[in-house]
Order: structure tokens, then sequence, then C-alpha cells
């Protein structure tokens, strides 16, 4: 049975039946490397994930209409669309469906860029686009009243 993996770092989509849900860029790098690109249908990835992308979301992106990946520590969807194309070219496996479901405009674009890039080197059509899933936020990740 094909699957669908969602990389997201605090929201967890709905349909849990549909979504194997994983945190981080190395987490979804050990899952593909495990079960091989080839089980997945579709990946829908976030871009900003953990802290310093959030701080950089919110200090440049949403104000300034600007993203600078030196302020970034952790990888980001991006770093993970790129690794999907790499392992896409280096096993000759099919390259899933890429959506992205980040709230962050240039990261967004940023990887449909990339992953879309690909699939017309591919002769596909490119259909990475930005998508809406139904979610929720982990209750670890809500903020509280005082810390907004």
């Amino acid at each position: 049975m094909k699957r669908a993996l969602y990389l997201d770092d605090v929201r967890t989509p709905l349909d849990i039946d549909i979504w194997e849900v994983v945190r981080s860029y190395e987490e979804l790098v050990e899952v593909i490397k495990k079960n091989g690109l080839i089980q997945y249908d579709f990946v829908s990835l976030d871009h900003d994930l953990g802290e310093s992308a959030m701080l950089e979301y919110y200090n440049n992106v949403k104000d300034n209409f600007e993203l600078d990946y030196d302020n970034i520590k952790e990888k980001t969807g991006y770093d993970a669309a790129k690794f999907l194309v790499n392992e896409s070219m280096e096993t000759g496996v099919r390259m899933p469906i890429v959506y992205v479901h980040s709230a962050n405009p240039i990261g967004s674009a940023n990887i449909m860029g990339y992953v879309n890039n690909y699939y017309k080197n591919c002769g596909r059509e490119q259909a990475c686009v930005r998508v809406q899933i139904p979610h929720k936020i982990e209750e670890q990740f809500l903020m509280t009243p005082e810390e907004e």
C-alpha cells in the first residue's frame, strides 16, 4: 500500500489514516532511507522547522518579505525538497507528488520552484503546489496568553 508523508514540526493532519507524520528533516531522511521513496505517492512539506526558522519568518519574511537562510540553524522543508530530488536522481525512483502546506510564502515558493524545475526536467507536469491540509496544532506547541 502506498503512503503519504507529512513533514511538520508542530501541525498534525486531521486525516491521520492517510498521512505518516515526521517532525524534522532528519526524521524525513531516516524514513525515506528505511522505507524507500517508491513507497510514497505524496509528500507534503512545511518550510519552517524549528525556532530559528520561525524567528526568521516573524523578523524578516512576514513584514519585510525577505528570507535569509543564513539566519536559520535547522534544516528546512526546502532542504527536504532538495533531499527528495537527490534521492530520486540517485535511485532512479520516480519522485512522488510534493505539496507545500507552509504558511511561509517565500519558503513555499522556493520549495515549489525547486521541485517543479525537477519535474519539468523529467518531462512531468509541474504539480508541486501550495495546499491547505486540515490540521491541528499539537497541545505542547500552543502558546498560553502570557506567551503571546
